[in-house]
């Protein structure tokens, strides 16, 4: 028998090697490289229908017909929202996320919801077994005839599975638990969920099935596995929160059949994940009024405006390097809005500590902001509090100029519809519309006009 060739793998990035190292040339990860065996040249079994090649032929753009992606609808309206109006027929979504923070119960209901509308659903759970999904079905308050439930392991046996039951909706849960037989190494290694994925797409595409598979997070908050399965499927999405909190947010990083910067929120409950309709009030039900180094913002959450509260904290150090710390915004926009405050503003801050959240565990990551955080700043290191009715809304330049935004219409009436009574923006954000008669509009130039205007003397 010819001697099977072994090479090294790393683990995060699919870098191969013919020898291990302690450090990847690819990602620079210490310790990733696992020894595998190549794959034999003799392909194995497919589990999809129409296994016979045929030639494809190129056509002109113009000659392709143009028509609507059809989509199945969920109940859930923030489902729909992330995914671009619904699931789209013989799609592959990639949903990733920390363990325990709701990914299994989320696709749950999702099934339940199909399934009740006389569509055929299979849950495939790797990591649980039938009894251990059953149970978290019963605490949901799932009962349907159609939805059926498989703890199976082997790609072939799920594909049959597929075949026999025909379903109109497939969940894999989890992909790292997944392996096909003709792939040597254990499962979960780059060479099986490479190859699983790739079966699962052909599976989606030729039978028109759209499959969402679940990933496994590593402790930076990446997706476990090679970077290429982000690129193999038609959509990525993040499910954030903090398992401390009741707060879920479903996030799209990668969706080929919608926006890619849309986000749906949800609260945990006893009885599963319940949709937030208006997450502005979520986000601001607890603010405090009066105090200084607060501030509000309307920032645009792919299609939606919401108002978040940032707050600021600014305070005398007592080493000789001041610390600079951002929770749910870009780290290094804070030291660089301290440093236009402080060359254009006259504010001394090269020996304060700066500490920045945005409340509600929400990250912004849009230049509109920059007004909110600046303003923020500002009024903690003179110990003045901004009026508790205004918005602000810009981006400052290094100048210390405000610059344009975009969708400024639809902040200014998300901010009119919660009754706040003024917003601060962009003078050049002014021309072309008119704004809700019952909000005042104000346009500045500079960051001064909007520390003159915004924070109390």
């Amino acid at each position: 028998m010819a001697k099977r060739k072994t090479k090294f793998v790393c683990q995060e990035c699919g870098y191969e090697s013919a020898k291990w190292m302690g450090k990847c040339p690819g990602c620079h990860s210490w310790n990733t490289l696992i020894e595998e065996t190549e794959a034999s040249t003799v392909r194995g079994k497919h589990i999809f229908n129409g296994s016979s090649k045929t030639i494809s032929k190129p056509e002109s753009i113009t000659a392709i017909e143009s028509q609507e992606e059809p989509r199945i609808t969920t109940s859930m309206q923030e489902v729909n929202r992330v995914l671009g109006g619904g699931i789209v027929l013989g799609s592959l979504v990639l949903i990733g996320g920390d363990p325990g923070i709701g990914k299994s119960t989320l696709l749950l209901q999702i099934s339940s919801q199909l399934a009740k509308k006389e569509l055929p659903v299979l849950y495939v759970s790797g990591e649980e077994s039938t009894r251990q999904t059953k149970l978290r079905a019963d605490r949901l308050g799932i009962k349907t005839d159609l939805l059926y439930v498989l703890s199976e392991t082997n790609l072939f046996d799920i594909g049959r599975q597929i075949e026999t039951i025909k379903p109109a909706f497939v969940v894999i849960d989890s992909i790292q638990t997944i392996f096909k037989e003709e792939v040597t190494s254990a499962p979960g290694s780059v060479s099986q969920v490479r190859e699983c994925t790739g079966e699962l797409m052909r599976l989606a595409k030729t039978n028109n099935i759209p499959i969402f598979i679940v990933g496994h997070v590593t402790k930076e908050g990446a997706i476990a596995g090679p970077r290429m399965l982000e690129h193999m499927v038609d959509a990525v999405l993040y499910f954030e929160g903090e398992r401390h909190h009741t707060y879920r947010i479903l996030r799209g990083v990668k969706n080929r059949f919608g926006s890619t910067n849309e986000m749906g929120i949800f609260e945990m409950k006893e009885e599963g994940l319940r949709e937030v309709m208006n997450p502005s009030e979520i986000f601001l039900e607890e603010r405090s009024h009066g105090t200084a180094g607060s501030t509000v913002v309307a920032s645009m959450e792919g299609t939606r405006p919401v108002l978040v509260e940032i707050q600021a904290l600014i305070s005398p150090t007592s080493f000789g390097n001041p610390r600079r710390m951002a929770t749910g915004v870009d780290h290094n926009r804070v030291p660089l809005l301290m440093a236009v405050l402080e060359k254009r503003v006259g504010l001394m801050l090269q020996n304060q500590d700066a500490y920045i959240k945005v409340a509600g565990g929400v990250k912004l990551d849009e230049p509109a902001i920059d007004l909110a955080i600046a303003v923020s700043i500002a009024s903690s290191f003179r110990n003045r509090p901004t009026k508790p009715d205004d918005i602000f809304i810009g981006e400052v330049g290094l100048t210390g100029e405000i610059r344009r935004v975009s969708r400024i219409e639809q902040r200014v009436q998300e901010a009119a519809k919660l009754g706040f009574k003024r917003v601060i923006c962009p003078k050049n954000n002014l021309d072309g519309w008119t704004p809700p008669s019952d909000i005042e509009v104000v346009g500045i130039d500079t960051v001064q006009d909007a520390l003159n205007i915004g924070v109390e003397h």
